[in-house]
């Protein structure tokens, strides 16, 4: 069993924010599944079904971003479901919109939910999929960059980073996470 993580906040304040494009895939990939994210379980929205022989779990923490670890962790050991079984999607703002990069393993890299998600697994080593949202502008706060929505002209751009992002966990699932680096990394 697969579990596929987007990181974002709840509620409709934040939904389309450069924080929320974890969210964002997880919605895609519902969409394209055909897996309705109908329940709550762990204080996360969860969908189940199969994707590619595989069972998979679709979740959104509701527990907010910098709190994520508190949802995941109970969740996957109440499933069983082991940390290089866990895809987590999250927005990077190091990557330009539109650009993304997959990862086996890796520090929390300053990302207040991956260090959430690190502290509760209690390990690096899960698969990640970053999605870019752009840098922020100098001497701009840093909280108020990522809760903010993306302006119109780069509203294709992050729509493109949110779909490779899909993509790139349909190709963890069906081949793995060295296939996806492949063919991912340097969009």
């Amino acid at each position: 069993m697969k579990l596929i993580v987007g990181l974002g906040n709840p509620g409709t304040k934040y939904k389309g924010t450069r924080h929320n494009i974890g969210y964002g895939v997880i919605e895609e990939l519902s969409d394209r599944w055909d897996i309705p994210m109908k329940s709550r379980e762990f204080r996360g929205l969860t969908g189940k079904g199969v994707f590619a022989g595989e069972k998979v779990i679709l979740l959104k923490p509701e527990t907010f971003m910098n709190s994520s670890g508190e949802c995941v962790g109970p969740l996957s050991k109440y499933y069983g479901i082991s940390p290089e079984d866990i895809i987590v999607v999250f927005d990077e703002i190091a990557l330009e919109p539109g650009h993304i990069r997959v990862r086996a393993s890796g520090s929390a890299g300053g990302h207040n939910g991956m260090k959430s998600l690190i502290a509760h697994l209690g390990t690096e080593k899960f698969p990640r999929v970053r999605i870019g949202v752009g840098a922020k502008p100098e001497g701009a706060d840093l909280a108020n960059w990522v809760l903010s929505r993306f302006p119109k002209a780069l509203e294709d751009d992050a729509r493109s980073g949110l779909e490779n992002g899909a993509r790139a966990v349909e190709v963890i699932i069906r081949e793995n996470i060295d296939t996806a680096m492949n063919l991912f990394n340097g969009i």
